[in-house]
């Protein structure tokens, strides 16, 4: 058998080594192209998924309200209201013409913000308003039992005095400084919207001051 020459042994070799440069690449070229293909696809996945979380949050999204665009119907305002500190008892339908008191001079002491089962003093309570509370007060001759569960649960934790008012002219009545509103019943939907217009309200002369640290009435429960 015929030797091949030594120049032909590496000219083979040389040609191997080319196909196993080139058999690299091409496999390199591929790996980047996959890598490519893979970031591509995961950045428009992302974008996909972005893209329905975005459009779930516009679907659900609620713009918050504006309270000076709620209408209640029934409110009774009561502009322009003294807000001095007495130290004697005030007649508020005397000198308002408001009951409850929304407002007007009151005690120097304000009423602790809670739920009580007991009737509070009315200037102790006005100081609250004063605050931005808002002063939930029902017929304890109308609202009892399971109705009255139904009223305390429908109003916030804070900045709320809820108190009996034997003698109401109405089921439950809500005030707040300088404004009121009389309810039909615990689930009278204008509650709701009495409290998203006047708690905490700039309408009061001291809103966001302290609801806590004074006064505690009787039959503070909640």
């Amino acid at each position: 058998m015929a030797q091949r020459s030594s120049q032909s042994i590496k000219e083979e070799r040389a040609e191997q080594r080319t196909a196993k440069v080139e058999a690299f690449k091409a496999q390199r070229a591929r790996e980047k192209r996959n890598r490519r293909l893979g970031i591509a696809g995961a950045i428009v996945g992302v974008i996909a998924v972005l893209s329905l979380i975005g459009g779930a949050i516009y679907v659900n999204y609620t713009p918050p309200v504006d309270p000076d665009t709620i209408t209640i119907e029934g409110l009774q305002e009561y502009p322009g209201l003294t807000a001095n500190h007495v130290a004697t008892a005030v007649d508020y339908a005397e000198a308002y013409d408001m009951t409850p008191p929304a407002g007007g001079d009151h005690a120097a002491a304000w009423l602790n913000c809670g739920i009580y089962d007991q009737p509070q003093q009315n200037e102790n309570a006005v100081h609250a308003l004063e605050h931005g509370a808002v002063w939930v007060t029902y017929d304890p001759d109308l609202v009892s039992g399971g109705d009255l569960d139904t009223l305390r649960n429908s109003v916030p934790s804070t900045y709320i005095v809820m108190s009996p008012f034997p003698g109401l002219d109405a089921p439950v009545v809500a005030s707040a400084w300088g404004a009121q509103v009389k309810l039909d019943g615990v689930s009278d939907e204008r509650l709701d919207q009495f409290i998203t217009k006047y708690w905490k309200a700039a309408t009061a002369p001291e809103p966001g001051a302290a609801c806590t640290g004074q006064i505690t009435g009787p039959g503070l429960v909640g």
